[in-house]
């Protein structure tokens, strides 16, 4: 090493001191403090952003060197650096710290984070590190082991994007049956993936006995929590190994933008020979795979799902109240054939919805005192009198917006089967149990009150 270039990597040395001890000191605080701050410090804004309290927006596509020798050191990423946009950005870092923080909040263990420009890039990042084909037995075949209540871009990716690669998803349709999951591996599997609460039909499965599983076969448990946030539930805490998000939806109420994050434990497990990988995946992407492939955040959008994060607890508590009392108003309805919503008692996992998801820190809120749950802003009804009916209903709608997305702060609805759900036909809906009847409401903000009324006079047309 070059003594120019050794002189620098020393020299980072201190930055880097003072970075683990703002991180074991965020460890310490409660989860909004880490929501509101992240590892944005004060001495952050003073000595590197002229003090400015809130993150900076970074619009500048690459970083100036002193000289060549510091050039050299961060391009071999021996010193902290984000020397262009398309593989790191300061404000994408104070994303991605702030949501590493909050996916392993009470947890023993480190966490690292990668944001991408969406939640499917982050889907897609966080699978085929997994994929590749090792030397030696390019031929052998390839699979992992699938929930099949997923979100319906998830299940292109996997059942059609995949396979056109030659790699083999197995689906399980019943995912709360751990025997389901297990009847599924093989010495070629190389992780499980499941979503929970799932979009739409809100499945449920039990995050620490399929990774209990997964691990006995020596590969990982990825586990898209972007309806439950970690507001409400932390998947690597029950022995998750990866979570996604698509921080476009429950994380951000906003919907400014499009965004995703993949978050990590430090190590994972995993049968892939590859140490850089299972020691720091998050970071082993970022700085690898996704050089390469370029699925990279904007720093505009990253600081403003940041901006949004800093209330995700109140929001989600919030949100999950109003959308309790629709769903006991729905589950009343004579126009309703069923209600899917993890906090009703009706719901067939309720138990198991209810042993892990929990609004974070609510024995420390003024409100509660206690340990209270809360299961979220998503629910799916289905309408009697099939599908035409849920049609009426959908465009008799006046307060509640008929769209695809969900987790804002306004309420949406939709029928998967004509939208979100379309692509996947009609044999992968039967799959994943969602039958053309069904409609997806995301509830929002409005008061309770108003969105009954709402529902009300759309469910009369049924």
């Amino acid at each position: 090493m070059r003594e120019g270039v050794a002189n620098y990597v020393a020299k980072a040395e201190e930055e880097l001191r003072q970075r683990r001890l703002a991180w074991q000191e965020a460890k310490q605080w409660k989860f909004d403090t880490v929501a509101v701050h992240g590892l944005y410090t004060v001495a952050e804004a003073i000595e590197r952003n002229q003090g400015a309290i809130i993150e900076p927006v970074y619009l500048a596509t690459s970083q100036a060197y002193r000289d060549s020798d510091e050039l050299e050191a961060a391009l071999a990423y021996l010193i902290p650096t984000w020397c262009y946009a398309r593989i790191a950005n300061p404000s994408v870092y104070y994303l991605e710290w702030t949501l590493a923080l909050l996916e392993g909040y009470g947890c023993d263990f480190e966490t690292a984070c990668c944001a991408t420009s969406s939640g499917m890039a982050a889907i897609v990042s966080a699978i085929e590190p997994f994929l590749v084909r090792l030397p030696g037995r390019e031929l052998e075949p390839v699979n992992f082991v699938a929930s099949a209540h997923v979100y319906g871009g998830t299940f292109q990716q996997f059942a059609v994007r995949q396979r056109e690669k030659g790699v083999e998803v197995r689906w399980v349709q019943h995912p709360e049956r751990l025997e389901e999951w297990a009847a599924q591996i093989d010495q070629h599997t190389r992780f499980l993936y499941g979503e929970l609460p799932s979009n739409p039909t809100l499945a449920f499965f039990d995050i620490a006995a399929v990774a209990e599983l997964a691990h006995s076969h020596g590969i990982p448990l990825i586990v898209d929590s972007t309806v439950a946030t970690p507001a409400l539930l932390r998947p690597l805490q029950h022995g998750a190994d990866i979570v996604v998000h698509s921080a476009t939806k429950s994380l951000t109420a906003s919907g400014f933008g499009i965004a995703g994050a993949v978050i990590a434990r430090k190590p994972i497990v995993t049968n892939i020979p590859n140490d850089p990988m299972r020691e720091d995946f998050a970071s082993y992407i970022k700085f690898l795979p996704n050089r390469d492939n370029g699925p990279n955040l904007s720093p505009l959008q990253a600081i403003l799902t940041a901006s949004d994060v800093r209330t995700l607890r109140v929001r989600m508590d919030m949100l999950s109240e109003n959308a309790r009392l629709v769903a006991e108003f729905l589950q009343d309805h004579p126009k309703v054939e069923r209600v899917s919503y993890p906090g009703l008692p009706s719901y067939p996992l309720h138990a198991l919805a209810r042993r892990y998801m929990w609004l974070v820190d609510a024995e420390y809120d003024h409100r509660y005192r206690e340990k209270v749950n809360r299961y979220g802003h998503l629910l799916s009804f289905c309408v009697k009198g099939g599908h035409e009916a849920a049609r009426r209903v959908l465009d008799g709608l006046r307060r509640i917006f008929r769209a695809t997305d969900l987790g804002r702060i306004k309420s949406v609805a939709t029928i998967p089967a004509i939208s979100t759900h379309q692509q996947q036909g009609e044999e992968g809906r039967k799959l994943a149990s969602i039958p053309d009847n069904l409609i997806r409401l995301s509830v929002g903000a409005e008061h309770p009150d108003d969105l009954i009324a709402d529902l009300d006079q759309a469910l009369a047309r049924a």
